[in-house]
């Protein structure tokens, strides 16, 4: 009995069961375009997989109904749309098209059946029954914006196709700190006059937003006419950027950026690919190479189906549910359709613990808690299935992917909405990725014909390609060239000149020109990086550094003066000596007559004489201390205690201005004395009379023109008033124009090219210091990618001191260096400089001066004594005069006869002594 209970117990269970339970058979709707083949795929298999997966639904099985209408055929859609509500289905899925999708949303609207999506809609409201699991377009636009700040782009053009693509793109092009261009694809396949416009104004960033189908083509066109180079960059917003055929521009060098929300490589993807393949075979279908790739919503609708089994699955076991059939012309909805599609919102954002992503394998958490639901993971092939609060699909995670030689493409990041753009690559990964894009590759490499950094060969041979230059500039390219693996070749700039711009119209010439509009890949000369040229070019690591600098005319051989003599002394020394001498000379002459030792007896034979005599007249003061001075002493000294402390003190003096003087006539009559007009910049802005000037628009010239130092105002002045102009198109032409100009001209160029011209040219020399402090380096187009492998090359030569031996090559060694230096050395002698009559001719003429003063004043005294000898004898002058010429001409005999003389009065003396018979001349009174 109590058997028989339990058993009918257990039927009323099971039939209870079965009446609160889903039917064996629910239906649901796929209403697909006529080119969306992989999405119906997609769909069917979704559907299989589902029914064979009793954990999904455990009591119930899908029924796919499908209905393929053209495009945008709303009439056709909305037919098809109440056709299947009437076989009572629980869901509809799709279309694509916008059209046709918004009649099919309306329809679900108004009878309260679950409308599924998975196409990219910019519409930023949902309605109440309408999901869709394509990313939200804010946050997929975020995610591009976030892409391209990490990498780093400046400015771009957008090239999109439709309107959608501006919607797309609304957030990158509402960032104002970066420079945006728009252009929208004409209409048709050539699409290559839009894009040579783009190749005109340099533009080597784009993003590309146009559909699938176009992609392939328009990069083909782009690499036709030369925008595909290694230096440009592409950002493709397509989510299928994995499906695009990038093997044509693999090896070209072109950065392509993409994004992915699927990996086709992960092991998911791999088995619903087999799943596919083999359904299609079981079927006697054949499978197309196109559907073998899983598109981004053929996944998506794919999980799309996921997520309703599951839902639906849950909301069955949580109420009693029924489906009914549905008519578009009455007014009857579907009870459940709001709580269903709630299940399927709710679901994608419950909380995850512990739940593993089936394809990144990662844990994700959310902010919102739902406790009353099951923690169940919602993860299919598009990752974790999350919604906000207002149903969008605005969290997602995107693999960021570039075009690599090695793999196609490779990951190199991934995008989620809290962490933003990660790369994951390291360092090193980037840099061997650069260098083995440069391998084997032909660089351009502009230059411009400047000693010694590029020149032309000398030979008698008729020289082709590299072999026609040679200079430090080619020796570096070809050790860098070694290094990196690269091939290139030189081409001189059409203008010869390096680079400046124009203030007016803001256009480059020269070099910097060619790397703009990409006719060269390197820039290498003596090319200075500059502010402005660093804003329009990219520039390696400096191989040489240096500063502005004066080449003037070398400083010509003082000629010596005729009294180069004094030239010890300065003029105020001589001065205060010659007051010194005067001084002390009066000082003793009357320290003499005050002290009483200084009067003496003229006559030793008297003892009591009547009359004393002091030696130290004023002439005699004079002669003792003029004596002394030259160190040759006198016949008179001095006795008193004072008079002896005066010559004391002189002859200390004495001392030390006669050793200083010995001391610095040597060096003034041996050593070269070299006039030089300026020593520094200074020096050339104080004075008018040498002109001055530099390179016509180097980088010499900006310096000055844009400098605020005052100096260096003025000096830039000067120049750009002077007439005639001072400045000059080359440095060669600067420099001969300073040898030319006889010291009345300075040139103002780089440090190192003085150096090299003083090498060669002697009668040149480098004047005063460095103005400023610069850097010479290799000049690549903007946002090259062999910027840092030029740069490491670079360092690398000069840690090894290669730099340093290709210098002293070209400077030092070959083209005539260093013939200066050995001129030099030849000249130079062991010994002291020689002096020649220039150096000490002012003595000589000192000396005859002094004879000549002497003989002058014997003539006089001569004369004077031939007058009084006629006037004591009352005898003529002119016969006094000629016995006296007659003695003096015999020249024979020492002595000569005393000439007595008339007495006059009794005080008048009884005889005079002749004019060479004594050294005293006294007088005897009676």
């Amino acid at each position: 009995m109590k058997i028989t209970l339990i058993n009918l117990l257990c039927v009323f269970c099971w039939c209870s069961l079965q009446i609160l339970a889903l039917p064996d058979t629910i239906l649901i709707g796929g209403i697909f375009d006529d080119r969306d083949d992989v999405q119906e795929m997609a769909f069917r298999y979704a559907v299989e997989k589902i029914n064979m997966d009793t954990r999904t639904l455990p009591r119930s099985k899908l029924s796919a109904q499908i209905e393929r209408i053209p495009a945008d055929d709303s009439f056709r859609a909305s037919k098809q749309v109440c056709k299947l509500l009437r076989s009572g289905v629980a869901a509809i899925f799709g279309p694509n098209s916008e059209n046709t999708a918004n009649h099919v949303q309306s329809i679900c609207d108004a009878m309260e059946v679950p409308h599924i999506e998975t196409r990219w809609d910019y519409k930023l409201t949902r309605d109440a029954y309408s999901l869709n699991l394509y990313p939200y377009p804010p946050s997929l636009s975020r995610a591009y914006y976030d892409i391209l700040m990490q990498l780093k782009w400046k400015n771009f053009v957008v090239l999109y196709d439709s309107n959608e693509g501006l919607v797309r793109l609304q957030t990158l092009l509402k960032e104002k700190s970066w420079t945006v261009t728009v252009r929208q694809l004409p209409d048709g396949t050539d699409f290559r006059p839009l894009l040579k416009e783009i190749r005109r104004f340099q533009a080597t960033h784009i993003v590309l937003d146009v559909s699938q189908d176009k992609i392939h083509s328009v990069l083909r066109q782009a690499a036709q006419i030369g925008l595909m180079r290694e230096y440009h960059n592409y950002f493709i917003t397509s989510l299928d950027f994995n499906q695009v055929d990038l093997e044509d521009f693999r090896y070209g060098g072109t950065n392509i950026t993409g994004v992915q929300v699927i990996d086709p490589h992960t092991p998911d993807i791999k088995e619903v690919v087999e799943k596919w393949k083999f359904g299609e075979l079981r079927y006697g279908r054949t499978l197309s190479d196109r559907f073998t790739k899983v598109t981004t919503e053929a996944a998506l609708m794919y999980d799309a189906v996921y997520l309703f089994a599951k839902a639906l699955d849950d909301l069955d076991n949580s109420k009693e549910i029924n489906i009914d059939r549905l008519y578009c012309e009455g007014d009857k909805a579907w009870q459940h359709g709001n709580s269903l599609i709630n299940f399927m919102k709710w679901y994608g954002s419950r909380p995850h613990t512990n739940s593993n992503d089936g394809r990144r394998g990662g844990m994700y958490t959310l902010e919102r808690n739902y406790t009353h639901f099951s923690q169940v993971q919602a993860s299919g092939l598009t990752g974790p299935i999350k919604f906000d609060t207002a149903g969008f699909r605005s969290e997602f995670q995107l693999d960021i992917l570039e075009m690599d030689q090695k793999e196609t493409l490779k990951k190199v990041g991934t995008w989620t909405k809290y962490g933003g753009a990660n790369y994951t690559r390291t360092w090193a990964e980037l840099v061997d990725a650069m260098e083995l894009n440069l391998q084997n590759r032909t660089l351009i490499v502009s230059t411009a014909l400047t000693p010694p950094y590029t020149m032309r060969t000398e030979s008698s041979e008729l020289l082709h390609g590299n072999a026609r230059f040679e200079g430090f500039c080619v020796d570096l390219i070809h050790e860098i060239a070694a290094i990196r693996g690269f091939n290139y070749t030189f081409q001189l700039v059409a203008d010869g000149a390096y680079g400046s711009k124009n203030r007016e119209t803001g256009e480059w010439d020269g070099i910097v020109r060619e790397l703009l509009d990409h006719k060269a890949d390197l820039g290498i000369v003596d090319f200075t990086i500059t502010y402005e040229r660093e804003e329009a070019v990219d520039f390696s690591m400096p191989f040489m550094n240096l500063g502005i600098s004066i080449v003037y005319k070398k400083a010509q051989k003082k000629s010596p003066s005729l009294f180069s003599f004094m030239s010890p002394f300065s003029v105020d020394v001589w001065i205060y000596m010659a007051t010194a001498y005067l001084g002390v000379s009066v000082l003793l002459f009357i320290l003499a007559r005050m002290a009483p030792d200084e009067w003496d007896c003229p006559y030793p034979c008297i003892e009591e004489p009547e009359e004393l005599e002091n030696s130290f007249t004023l002439l005699n003061s004079m002669w003792f201390i003029i004596g002394t001075f030259l160190c040759q002493g006198a016949d008179i000294a001095p006795k008193a205690v004072s008079t002896r402390i005066v010559a004391g003190i002189w002859w200390f003096f004495t001392l030390i201005m006669i050793s200083s003087y010995t001391a610095n006539l040597a060096a003034f009559l041996t050593v070269e004395r070299m006039d030089s007009p300026i020593e520094s910049a200074e020096d050339l802005a104080k004075q008018t009379k040498i002109k001055y000037g530099c390179k016509q628009g180097g980088s010499t010239y900006a310096f000055f023109r844009d400098s605020s130092i005052p100096t260096y105002q003025r000096m830039w002045s000067a120049m750009s008033s002077a007439r005639p102009s001072v400045f000059t198109v080359s440095n060669d032409a600067g420099v001969e124009r300073v040898a030319k100009a006889d010291g009345q001209y300075a040139f103002l160029m780089e440090s190192s090219s003085i150096e090299y011209e003083v090498e060669r040219k002697c009668d040149l020399t480098q004047v005063g210091g460095l103005l400023d402090s610069k850097s010479y380096g290799i000049a690549l187009p903007p946002n090259s990618p062999y910027t840092s492998s030029i740069s490491s090359a670079v360092l690398k030569l000069k840690e090894d001191g290669k730099l340093h031996m290709l210098k002293n090559k070209w400077w030092k060694e070959r083209k005539g260096g260093g013939r200066c230096q050995r001129e030099a050395s030849s000249t130079k002698t062991s010994g002291a400089a020689e002096l020649g009559l220039a150096n000490v001719g002012g003595v000589f003429v000192v000396l005859l001066g002094g004879m000549g003063i002497a003989a002058f004043m014997a003539v006089c005294e001569f004369m004077w004594n031939a007058r009084e000898l006629a006037t004591d004898e009352s005898a003529s002058f002119c016969d006094e005069l000629s016995n006296e010429v007659k003695f003096i001409i015999k020249c024979s005999g020492n002595t000569k006869p005393v000439r007595k003389r008339a007495p006059s009065t009794p005080e008048e003396p009884l005889f005079t002594y002749g004019s060479y018979g004594a050294n005293y001349g006294y007088s005897q009174r009676k």
